[in-house]
């Protein structure tokens, strides 16, 4: 593992939304492309948030509320700051990010003239998938 990089083992591209989606958007968004999370990215396409299922299903237990909350969206619902990870750092590095802050998921990000760009995203899935690869190869 100690050899491995973010960029071997993160997921190519993101799925995102704007900051003002509606949370219908957000959950149609979701399940249109089978994801569990997508990124929240500001005009520029800077990474400015994460909204997960399991933020939406927080959402689900004050529903009643929301309704009376006029021009609720994304933006509210996020866990923002997006926590992320460059591609080229140290698979270690990230999962002690991970393991840190107490979440499934990385954005993936890269300088961009307007902040970090969104390119991947790196899940306790996908570290699994690759490290689960190699055991079964050594085996």
């Amino acid at each position: 593992m100690g050899d491995l990089s973010v960029r071997e083992c993160m997921h190519e591209g993101v799925v995102s939304c704007a900051p003002d989606a509606t949370l219908d958007e957000v959950a149609a968004t979701m399940r249109g492309a089978n994801v569990s999370a997508i990124v929240v990215v500001d005009e520029d396409g800077a990474a400015a948030g994460v909204i997960s299922r399991t933020d939406l299903v927080n959402v689900a237990f004050v529903q009643p509320y929301v309704r009376y909350w006029r021009g609720m969206a994304a933006r509210h619902f996020m866990t923002a700051p997006a926590v992320s990870v460059r591609p080229e750092a140290p698979l270690a590095e990230a999962l002690e990010l991970l393991r840190a802050r107490r979440i499934h998921r990385l954005v993936v990000t890269e300088p961009g003239p307007a902040g970090e760009r969104p390119v991947g995203i790196l899940s306790l899935s996908d570290v699994l998938r690759v490290l689960g690869g190699r055991v079964a190869k050594e085996a």
